[in-house]
């Protein structure tokens, strides 16, 4: 007896037999945007140093403002380029996260599944332990092309062992693997150095600048662009490969095109703010939960919450030991490992 597939656990077939119920209703759009909003403006006004909301209005909106020239440098140098950097990496993150639980068929897949962590890790401790160049440029452009380099690696590794999404998996593990003992390896040669590669490794965005937001936008434009347009196919592609080449979609080739896009998403965050994880899990659940499973919802929804969810994190990163600041990728540990662990137990009660 032949046994069909199994549809991915968080996503209805009924999603890829009627698209006119899968459409981004208006409700959830406004709530998502309204959410990113609320946490954009918390960002600019709170802080150790308060500003008066009406002037920040006036002054994004590019009007005359009664700030003094220090508020105004605060705002416009400091605060703005990193909450906008942290609405664009936590977006591209949290898409990119949808976009590999959905060629994977894995709920637990996330943007550092297939060694891009590993490889802009080993990208970014090279340039800081052994290249003298300025850290703002040779950082970012190692780490950006470390990450790139190490899912080529992982997909090149899972196509010759075979086809599947399994092998692909298991390639990235061991890609992973490979990558993070080379970077240990450098490390030691650069003792001196492992102060600047931890506080890499553990994220921030305390580096924000109008130079790094520029240098990731055209990326993040890319490859957002391509994720969302192909929610419809993520969604044929849920119900299984056979169902998808019955209805005439090359899910090799989907399945490329989506990782490419959802890589690319994750090196450019990577480049302007080190590693950060959870986010690529946590969002698109948690929009799962509320909007439903359709690739065609959960894509834009997770770019706006994902935004929406790392301001707030980089908030409570700044604020909660005020003077100093905690490492983002620590703030979205505590908050993600709780949740992570929600998510395993009720992707194995739903196995058994």
């Amino acid at each position: 007896m032949k046994v069909r597939p199994r549809p991915h656990a968080s996503v209805p077939p009924s999603a890829a037999a009627s698209p006119a119920r899968a459409r981004l209703r208006p409700v959830p759009l406004a709530v998502a945007v309204v959410l990113l909003l609320g946490s954009m403006a918390a960002g600019l006004l709170a802080g150790a140093v308060s500003l008066p909301p009406g002037e920040v209005l006036r002054t994004v909106l590019g009007l005359d403002t009664g700030l003094s020239p220090m508020e105004h440098a605060l705002l416009v140098e400091l605060r703005l380029p990193r909450v906008l950097l942290g609405a664009l990496v936590g977006g591209l993150l949290a898409v990119a996260g949808a976009g590999y639980q959905g060629v994977l068929r894995n709920p637990l897949a996330d943007p550092y599944l297939l060694g891009a962590s590993s490889g802009a890790g080993l990208g970014a401790t090279l340039v800081i332990v052994h290249l003298p160049v300025p850290a703002s440029v040779g950082v970012p452009l190692a780490a950006f092309t470390g990450a790139l380099t190490g899912v080529a690696l992982a997909y090149a590794l899972g196509k010759a062992a075979g086809p599947g999404t399994g092998t692909l998996i298991l390639a990235g593990v061991a890609v992973s693997s490979f990558l993070s003992a080379a970077q240990t390896f450098v490390q030691q040669a650069g003792v001196d150095e492992l102060e600047r590669v931890y506080s890499w490794i553990l994220g921030g965005l305390s580096g924000a600048s109008w130079n790094a937001l520029w240098m990731v936008l055209p990326y993040a434009a890319v490859s957002t662009g391509v994720l969302l347009v192909h929610g419809r196919l993520l969604d044929v592609l849920a119900v299984g490969d056979d169902e998808a080449s019955s209805l005439g979609v090359n899910a090799s080739g989907i399945r490329l095109v989506v990782l490419t896009a959802a890589s690319l998403a994750t090196a450019s965050a990577v480049a302007v703010s080190g590693l950060i994880g959870f986010v690529g899990i946590v969002v698109p659940h948690a929009v799962r939960r509320l909007a439903g499973g359709s690739y065609r919802t959960l894509l834009p929804l997770s770019l706006l919450a994902g935004g929406a969810f790392l301001v707030l994190a980089d908030l409570l990163a700044r604020t909660l030991l005020s003077p100093g600041e905690l490492p983002l990728g620590v703030v979205t540990a505590f908050i993600g490992t709780p949740f992570f662990l929600m998510v395993l137990r009720s992707t194995r009660g739903r196995a058994s």
